[in-house]
C-alpha cells in the first residue's frame, strides 16, 4: 500500500527526528492525506464543490541505482508501480463510503545480495469519511489484503487502519490534523500522526503533514508545483532472504521497507477529469529493515523520476 513526504522542516516534530523514527512514521503515513486536500480546497471554485464518485489513479516511478551498505558490496535501483479504483456511495449529508481496491509492487534490480528482487501487495479499500471539496477532511479506513514476495497466505495477510480529523487552529488559515493507525505487521503495531496546514495566500500552502510535507504554488488554474519531502514506508511477508555471505538468513520474514527522498513535481488539470503529474527528485536512503530478526539492508542515495495519472468523475 503505498499509498509525501525543502518541506522537511514544515513537519512540526523535524524530518530529521522523523526519519530515524521509522516504524512510527510508517504507521502514521497516509493518516493525514486527505485532510490535507480537504484543508487546501477550503478556497475552491463554487463549482468544482463536487464530491466524485469514481476514483482511479495510476503512478509509477524508478530510482537509480545506488552503493549498497552495511558490510555489502554491490548497487541496487528500484522501479515502484501502483494502481487504485475506489467508488463512493452516499450514506447521509456528506458522510461517505468509500470502496475500492489497489494493487503495488517494487521491483529492485542491480546486485542485490541475496535480498527480496521485487515486493508487491493487493488489498482492498474499506472507509467512512466525511467529505469536503471532494477530499475527506475526517473518516476511518481499513485495507485488508495480502502483502507479499512470491507466496499469498494467511501469513502474508495485513488489516492496515487509520482513523483521521482534521480542524481549525486559525479561522481559513491555520489548520491542525489528528491521527492514529496501526496494523499487524507494524513496529509498534498502533502509533499516533499528525501535522499543520498553513494557507498563506490563495495561491501558496505549506503542508506540514506527513508523510508528504510540501510546499504547494497554485501556478493557475490548470497548473500545481510542489516542492516535496517523502516518506515512504511499507511492510510485506518475504519468502527466502539468504546473502552469498549467509550474513543475512532469513526464512518467511516480515521486512518492512522504506525510503526517504526529496523532489519537485508538476501537475497538470487542464484535461479534466484526468490530472497528470510529472516529477524528480533524489533518494537519499532506501533501506530493507527485518525488525523481529534484527537486521537491516541499506542502499545509499541515487536520483529518481516519477509519473502518475489520476482521473476522478
Amino acid at each position: 500500500m503505498i499509498k509525501s513526504r525543502a518541506a522537511f522542516l514544515a513537519v512540526p516534530c523535524g524530518f530529521a527526528t522523523v526519519a530515524r523514527m521509522s516504524p512510527l512514521v510508517r504507521i502514521a503515513a497516509g493518516l493525514c492525506l486527505s485532510c490535507t486536500a480537504a484543508i487546501a480546497g477550503t478556497a475552491a471554485k463554487p463549482d468544482e464543490d463536487k464530491t466524485a464518485r469514481d476514483i482511479f489513479s495510476y503512478d509509477t516511478s524508478y530510482t537509480g541505482g545506488g552503493s549498497l551498505k552495511n558490510n555489502a558490496t554491490g548497487r541496487g535501483d528500484s522501479h515502484y508501480t501502483d494502481f487504485t479504483y475506489d467508488h463512493r456511495f452516499p450514506v447521509s449529508g456528506k458522510w461517505y463510503f468509500r470502496t475500492g481496491f489497489e494493487y503495488e509492487r517494487f521491483d529492485f534490480g542491480g546486485s542485490q545480495a541475496g535480498l527480496p528482487n521485487h515486493l508487491q501487495a493487493a488489498f482492498a479499500h474499506l472507509a467512512l469519511e466525511y467529505i469536503v471539496q471532494d477530499h475527506a477532511g475526517a473518516g476511518i479506513s481499513i485495507e485488508p489484503g495480502f502483502y507479499f514476495q512470491n507466496r499469498v497466505g494467511i501469513e502474508s495477510f495485513d488489516v492496515p487502519w487509520r482513523l483521521w480529523i482534521s480542524f481549525p487552529l486559525k479561522k481559513d488559515r491555520l489548520f491542525g490534523v489528528l491521527g492514529v493507525g496501526g496494523a499487524l505487521y507494524q513496529d509498534p503495531v498502533v502509533a499516533p500522526g499528525g501535522g499543520i496546514i498553513w494557507l498563506i495566500s490563495e495561491k501558496v500552502r505549506l503542508e506540514g503533514v506527513i508523510p508528504k510535507p510540501a510546499l504547494v504554488v497554485d501556478l493557475s488554474d490548470d497548473w500545481e508545483l510542489r516542492i516535496h519531502g517523502e516518506l515512504l514506508f511499507e511492510s510485506f511477508r518475504t519468502d527466502d532472504v539468504i546473502r552469498p555471505s549467509r550474513a543475512l538468513n532469513l526464512h518467511n520474514a516480515v521486512v518492512e521497507y522504506s525510503e526517504y527522498r526529496a523532489g519537485v513535481q508538476l501537475t497538470c488539470n487542464r484535461w479534466k477529469p484526468f490530472a497528470i503529474t510529472l516529477g524528480g527528485g533524489y533518494s537519499f536512503e532506501r533501506e530493507f529493515h527485518f525488525f523481529r530478526a534484527n537486521q537491516r539492508q541499506t542502499i545509499g542515495g541515487a536520483r529518481y523520476a516519477k509519473v502518475g495519472v489520476e482521473a476522478k468523475f
